[in-house]
């Protein structure tokens, strides 16, 4: 009768058990075939099982050996299988005795002579273990912080193959098979980007605020120098910290990427993602061979910050539409579709003209090049982004301009405040975390607006053509801005002031193109 191994793999955010069964065939010849559906790390894994087997002492038997990934018609990737391919085969061959075998799951990859490497994608591998009713883990001592997120599961963390077995075999305790004090991780000692860096720009800090508070998408429109990309840096610092569902969702993701570092445990800083502007669509939505996560599901939870914004592709830019609505990207192949959150505060910057100096002196730009260039940026997207602020340069030599700002503990306070507003207003809600989440019938819910207001906001409408989307997204706006303000009701004022923050509406309508 064959042996049976538990272990796991990945499809999508999620694990899911995967059963390893071992059988040796008395035949003449000495092969060994692993199958499954496993790509190329997986077919590879034989070579390096055969290689530490026998580094680490143990006989390999000279037979046939048919090494099995169940259930077979799912396709399987990743070297996390050699370790239970590797106890599979002992306890067949008859090498090991383990004890309580079918209670345990495995995770990591071999090296050739035998040490556990560390593997991707441990955090959604344990959960799926828990909620199969494996009860415990046998991972590699790098994984260990990074494992034991998950409660519930008794995590066992080892650095060689004899180390495991030996502790199948009970030849060993378990309680001295790892001391997690080694794997601590030296923080980092620079100092952390604060808003009471930056100068003169107190209209956009206000704005800035404003979108971290409603999870509000923000573009910067400014010349060049005039601080948009340092200002971009310093966003996560006010925005909430995040939940512990939050920070296991990012964990997640990280994880799968392969971007938790060795050691690494809980991720608990709000991610920032900027990718270059060559990047491909691959990259930024997600996809490839095997569907991984893209950039903006990096920045889940977190901001992804796009610089030179007119420099992206169009083809990139366009394909930001369907997730920066639905918040979650889907990625079909042939045989399986993944689906993956991507919910984050999308903040751009771009230059308001070719020479980036409109409306300077210096600018030599005619009103056609001016429309031209900003029109790489289609409608579709731009109704997309609710905040469009302009960054006017500073002189620093003007004490009142170069006055600092409040810092980022200050304005994190503000935002913090207006979030638990939102979160007693979406408590009932599953789902919706702030204003920027709002649905069609939650805005005619919470965004009432008296006579005087409606009709202020309609007037603004029709002279700047808003679409629908852009009205919904000016009312949920109001809605963060009265927030802000501790008001119950959107006043007059707080409409004033996310029209205020659509600077590129007002600067296109002085455009004369003939």
């Amino acid at each position: 009768m064959a042996t049976v191994v538990k272990s796991f793999s990945i499809a999508g955010i999620d694990g899911y058990p995967v059963f390893i069964e071992a059988s040796v065939l008395n035949t003449a010849s000495q092969s060994v075939s692993i199958i499954g559906m496993g790509d190329t790390a997986v077919k590879e894994s034989g070579e390096r099982v055969q290689s530490a087997l026998v580094d680490s002492g143990f006989y390999m038997p000279e037979k046939k050996i048919v090494l099995s990934l169940a259930p077979a018609d799912r396709k399987k990737k990743g070297s996390h299988f050699d370790l239970a391919l590797a106890v599979a085969l002992l306890t067949e061959a008859g090498e090991i005795a383990p004890k309580r075998l079918s209670e345990f799951g495995f995770l990591g990859e071999l090296s050739l002579g035998g040490n556990l490497r560390p593997c991707a994608g441990i955090l959604p591998m344990i959960l799926a273990a828990k909620a199969s009713g494996v009860t415990h883990v046998i991972v590699p001592s790098e994984n260990f912080a990074e494992a034991r997120l998950v409660g519930g599961v008794n995590i066992h963390a080892f650095r060689t193959l004899r180390d495991v077995t030996d502790f199948l075999e009970e030849k060993r305790d378990a309680s001295g098979n790892f001391n997690p004090l080694e794997m601590s991780v030296e923080g980092s000692n620079h100092l952390a980007p604060d808003f009471s860096e930056v100068r003169g720009q107190n209209s956009l800090i206000d704005a800035i605020v404003l979108a971290a508070a409603g999870g509000h998408n923000l573009l910067m429109i400014g010349n060049p120098g005039c601080g948009k990309t340092m200002i971009a840096k310093r966003i996560p610092t006010i925005l909430p910290k995040m939940t512990e569902e939050e920070a296991l969702e990012v964990t997640k993701i990280h994880s799968i990427s392969g971007l938790v570092p060795p050691g690494g445990g809980l991720l608990e800083t709000r991610p920032f993602r900027s990718p270059h502007h060559n990047v491909s669509l691959n990259a930024l939505i997600g996809g490839g061979a095997n569907a991984m996560p893209g950039e903006i599901s990096l920045a889940h939870n977190g901001v992804l910050f796009l610089d030179e914004l007119g420099e992206f592709s169009t083809v990139a830019l366009d394909a930001l539409r369907q997730p920066l609505e639905d918040r979650q990207v889907v990625i079909s192949r042939v045989n399986y579709t993944n689906r993956y959150p991507a919910s984050f505060m999308f903040v751009a910057a771009m230059n308001p003209c070719p020479c980036g100096f409109y409306p300077g002196p210096k600018c030599r730009c005619s009103d056609y090049e001016i429309v031209k260039y900003r029109n790489k940026i289609s409608g579709p997207i731009l109704d997309r982004i609710d905040i469009q602020k302009q960054v006017m340069p500073v002189d620093l030599f003007e004490p009142e301009l170069s006055a600092p700002a409040p810092s980022s503990a200050e304005l994190r306070s503000r935002v913090e405040n207006a979030r638990k507003i939102q979160q007693k207003r979406f408590s009932t809600l599953s789902g919706i975390a702030c204003n920027a989440q709002m649905t069609g019938s939650m805005i005619d819910e919470f965004c009432k607006l008296d006579a005087e207001t409606t009709a202020f906001l309609r007037k603004a409408c029709e002279k700047f053509g808003y679409s629908a989307r852009v009205i919904h997204k000016l009312l949920r706006m109001a809605r963060t801005a009265a927030d802000l303000a501790a008001e119950d009701n959107i006043r007059k004022e707080d409409v004033a002031f996310v029209l205020h923050c659509r600077d590129l509406d007002k600067s296109n309508g002085r455009m004369m193109v003939v």
